[in-house]
């Protein structure tokens, strides 16, 4: 039977939309997402798709949402924003304490750059390494698989990560500041740590980060209820 995903209310002319609901699911960004609300004590209407059951994939949501990804947010006037970084600035802006991207332009900056150190060189060949190797069989007719970059692309999540080690200079990625990067590079070790890709030895202050986040009350509140293939998403 093919799912519905009813419309959300009409925009009144001349008012600024709203948010009509977050479409949540299994995985490290909608988990980022999940933490980054908790954290900032703001509660959403969600639905839930399972997406190993390929219903991200699908219509009615492949209409919404061409990249068939989770996270994706709906305003009252159609728009559908995805992407995480979008949909945290979003809610930022929304309300800005606690601020978890930050109060300044500087401390916005240096967050931003944490952010995407993590995503651009620890997040994304992990993940990646995942669907190349033991995620094989579930990402094969989903994206291009190359199973034969997969171990090149953990090597170079284990290299970033040890990099990035030698960087803590406090109790969180920038500085004294808890913010979405640490939420972010958290969630993608959290997950993958139990399929293959644990925090290098050695590397001491990122187990010592990790481990400080992971005592957080949202670290816990966020996981999803199931966990599929006894991973953390």
């Amino acid at each position: 039977m093919a799912t519905t995903i009813e419309p959300g209310p009409t925009r009144t002319e001349n008012a600024a939309p709203e948010l009509v609901r977050v479409f949540d699911s299994f995985g490290m960004n909608p988990r980022t997402l999940r933490f980054f609300l908790l954290e900032k004590g703001i509660d959403v209407e969600r639905r839930e798709l399972d997406i190993l059951a390929a219903e991200n994939r699908e219509p009615p949501f492949l209409d919404l949402n061409p990249a068939g990804q989770t996270p994706a947010m709906e305003l009252s006037d159609g728009t559908i924003v995805a992407e995480v970084p979008a949909i945290c600035e979003y809610f930022e802006e929304l309300k800005p304490e606690p601020a978890l991207i930050g109060r300044t332009p500087e401390e916005r900056a240096v967050t931003r750059m944490w952010w995407r150190r993590a995503e651009l060189n620890i997040c994304l060949p992990m993940v990646q390494g995942f669907y190349f190797a033991e995620g094989l069989e579930l990402f094969r007719t989903r994206t291009r698989c190359l199973p034969d970059a997969a171990e090149g692309l953990k090597d170079r999540a284990r290299d970033a990560m040890c990099w990035i080690d030698g960087l803590i200079d406090g109790e969180w990625l920038a500085g004294d500041r808890f913010t979405v990067a640490d939420i972010c590079l958290y969630c993608y070790i959290d997950q993958l740590c139990v399929a293959g890709q644990p925090i290098p030895d050695g590397c001491g202050n990122l187990k010592a980060w990790y481990d400080r986040v992971g005592q957080r009350p949202a670290a816990e509140r966020s996981i999803w209820k199931e966990r599929p293939m006894g991973m953390r998403g």
